[in-house]
């Protein structure tokens, strides 16, 4: 959908009587425009494209920003969503040389709240979707703000009747200057994981460990999650693609390459951020963006097909570059395979230096298994 200076790609899962998903991307058309014009006109579109998706209701927004120290509280100061849906603000910039971008995740059928310590639940039947982001503290290093985000994370789902091994879905950690604080990300996971019962032994939580960082230069670590009450561990899968992929805990990290959930109507799947990288868990194509991108979406292509879909049913694409002078060529890529598919390419340099391009994804396919209650 075109609108003034600005761009709606839209994804529609619709029930006729069950909750209906949407994602949406918002992408500026001018980057010459101010920072407040193009706020303006993304705001303007994503109300427009409400329009058309009438009675649905955002329950997750991530705002790329180009700049966040400079953007966050004017963005926060033109909008009033802070309270009514889980709200994330990353400085990732967008690679079309705008200064904002948006994913926005809505549904439709669905009831909605915020409740305390910034978790906002949309529920429907017996499940109640727990949302949460742009979590930051200023302890003193990488390791120790990772530590307490997941602490405090883990008693905040305590609160609400949930365990971090049992209810929560998918994580996202957004690290600055991430070549020097992944480290201690991965340490504070690792050690808060073993007292969780989520080891190698058990299960581990679908996420992105990825640059990025907040308005606030001493937060080193935002963190964004979701978890399901109600759900019941038959309902939860990992997806592993071993043909392509190592288990993660093999070259020291503690975290799922995807998840499925299955409901009485659908399937969703949530795949971690996935770059080139072989069964061994060495790099594949170092130095060629191509090959790499390649290696990538093969590597996302065997996950998808564990869960028995493939591209068809993914809703949104995040993809993350390295180097910006990537864009041109990586974009072209995508806009072949998948023109019309709602994504955004980011500037974020992935975990470990050598992979150039890392993406991410959700996907949703209609389902009937009578075991499971509806979503």
């Amino acid at each position: 959908m075109k609108f003034d200076n600005a761009s709606v790609e839209v994804f529609e899962f619709e029930m006729g009587q069950g909750v209906s998903e949407y994602h949406l991307m918002v992408h500026v058309c001018d980057p010459a425009l101010t920072y407040q014009q193009q706020v303006d006109a993304l705001l303007n579109a994503y109300d427009a494209a409400l329009q058309h998706l009438s009675g649905a209701v955002a329950v997750f927004k991530r705002y790329f920003l180009s700049d966040a120290a400079n953007q966050t509280d004017t963005l926060l100061a033109m909008t009033t969503e802070g309270t009514d849906c889980a709200l994330s603000l990353v400085q990732q910039p967008p690679l079309d040389g705008t200064k904002i971008a948006l994913w926005a995740y809505l549904m439709k059928g669905v009831q909605t709240q915020p409740l305390k310590d910034g978790l906002y639940e949309v529920s429907h039947g017996p499940y109640r979707h727990l949302w949460t982001g742009s979590n930051t503290n200023l302890a003193a290093n990488s390791e120790y703000q990772t530590r307490l985000l997941l602490n405090d994370y883990t008693m905040n789902l305590m609160e609400q009747g949930c365990k971090l091994a049992d209810n929560c879905i998918r994580t996202w950690f957004f690290v600055q200057n991430i070549d020097n604080n992944y480290a201690g990300v991965v340490k504070a996971r690792n050690e808060v994981f073993v007292t969780q019962n989520l080891t190698s032994e058990t299960h581990f939580i679908a996420s992105t460990g990825i640059g990025g960082r907040s308005a606030e230069p001493k937060a080193f670590v935002q963190m964004d999650a979701y978890a399901v009450r109600g759900i019941k561990s038959g309902q939860v899968h990992y997806l592993y693609a071993p043909t392509h992929l190592n288990p993660t805990y093999e070259y020291g990290v503690s975290f799922e390459r995807g998840t499925y959930v299955d409901y009485g109507d659908r399937r969703q799947v949530f795949i971690s951020g996935t770059a080139s990288i072989n069964n061994k868990g060495e790099i594949m194509y170092e130095g060629d963006i191509r090959q790499q991108t390649k290696r990538m979406l093969e590597n996302v292509e065997a996950l998808l097909k564990e869960a028995d879909c493939t591209f068809e049913e993914v809703g949104q694409m995040i993809v993350y570059l390295r180097d910006i002078a990537d864009y041109a060529v990586v974009k072209a890529m995508y806009d072949e395979r998948f023109p019309s598919k709602p994504k955004v390419f980011v500037n974020a340099p992935v975990c470990r230096p050598g992979w150039l391009i890392e993406m991410e994804c959700m996907g949703v396919k209609a389902m009937n298994n009578n075991a499971y209650e509806s979503l």
